[in-house]
């Protein structure tokens, strides 16, 4: 008996020296210095419609911009204490990397040389996406197959590039490829002519395609080359950091599959669901251990909304962009959009 009362007190002394150690690794210094500026600092595109992209009076919209608008909710009930940084796909990682941001939000697919050798870590995957090619309605062309001998428009720095040539080499065709840093600039000599084909993730392609002035002039071909999974990034060496940065991801996620949106979220807060009274705050606290505050995740989803109105708004079927949600649909609908429970 006295043995199994030692071994118990043993135990659970180990228990809390564990528990008072994890709980010093969760502080995180990044979340230190955002509250200390009083925003989040996020690199984005230049302008890519539907994901990030300024109006004329500099306001950003977007998905991935709402992911941003989404942390700064949970972090300081403001979805607007928020500051975008526009990044080339050659400066992106430097950014990250050099503290100039706090989280890359910007078309950036999750890969492992970048994810082991940058020095950074994905937090989820906020577009499951594949690379695609755009042509001229006028050449009709119906398949990537029948592009042998094109002359192929790609912005340098991206995976665009060895795709396209894995694609071409892979199917005995031969390409010229005409390079740009810029992707304003790649999507500009594909309009004067100078190649036959634009090529970069699908997504890209439509969202291109809906600021050109006749879009029903352009096609992009069946063919899906590449798996492309686009989500946010943060540095290695803040794990307090990563964990707030993952779960605005998955609260995105986990509110649209509970029913839970900005428009009904007040109401859900009488909800006798035990999933929504633990997301929305009411039950239990999952936001005082990783920094945040109880209600994290209500100030999410009642100021920026869940993932599938973030969707629906941005790049849905009813947008420009006419984007069908596909694989990004949730798990339960046939996609593979899918958070683990908040417990």
């Amino acid at each position: 008996m006295i043995k199994s009362l030692l071994s118990v007190a043993l135990a659970a002394g180990l228990g809390l020296s564990a528990s008072a150690a994890f709980a010093q690794t969760t502080t995180s210094a990044t979340l230190d210095a955002v509250k200390a500026k009083g925003y989040v600092q996020c690199g984005v595109t230049g302008g890519v419609p539907g994901f990030s992209a300024p109006d004329a009076n500099n306001n950003w919209s977007g998905l991935e911009v709402d992911y941003c608008r989404a942390l700064a909710a949970a972090i300081f009930n403001n979805a607007d204490s928020v500051r975008y940084t526009p990044l080339t796909s050659q400066e992106r990682f430097t950014a990250l990397s050099a503290g100039e941001i706090d989280v890359l939000s910007r078309t950036t697919t999750w890969t492992m040389s970048r994810d082991t050798q940058l020095g950074i870590k994905f937090i989820g995957t906020m577009f499951y996406d594949g690379q695609g090619f755009m042509v001229r309605k006028a050449d009709n062309i119906a398949s990537a197959l029948d592009l042998s001998g094109a002359a192929v428009c790609i912005e340098s720095g991206t995976t665009t590039e060895l795709n396209a040539a894995d694609y071409f080499a892979a199917n005995n065709l031969e390409f010229n490829t005409v390079v740009f840093v810029d992707q304003d600039e790649v999507v500009k000599a594909y309009e004067d002519g100078r190649c036959d084909v634009y090529t970069t993730d699908s997504s890209a392609l439509a969202a291109e395609r809906s600021k050109f002035a006749n879009p029903a002039d352009h096609i992009i071909l069946p063919e899906i080359i590449s798996k492309e999974p686009l989500g946010p990034v943060v540095r290695q060496g803040d794990d307090g950091w990563f964990n707030i940065a993952r779960w605005t991801y998955y609260a995105l996620l986990e509110s649209e599959e509970l029913g839970v949106s900005s428009a009904n979220v007040d109401e859900m807060l009488a909800s006798d669901n035990p999933a929504i009274k633990r997301l929305l705050g009411v039950e239990g606290d999952f936001g005082t251990p990783i920094g945040l505050t109880k209600d994290w995740a209500y100030q999410i989803i009642k100021l920026v909304g869940n993932y599938g109105e973030v969707y629906e708004k941005h790049v849905g079927p009813s947008t420009p962009i006419g984007l069908a949600r596909g694989l990004n649909a949730l798990w339960k609908d046939g996609g593979i959009q899918y958070s683990p429970p908040i417990r």
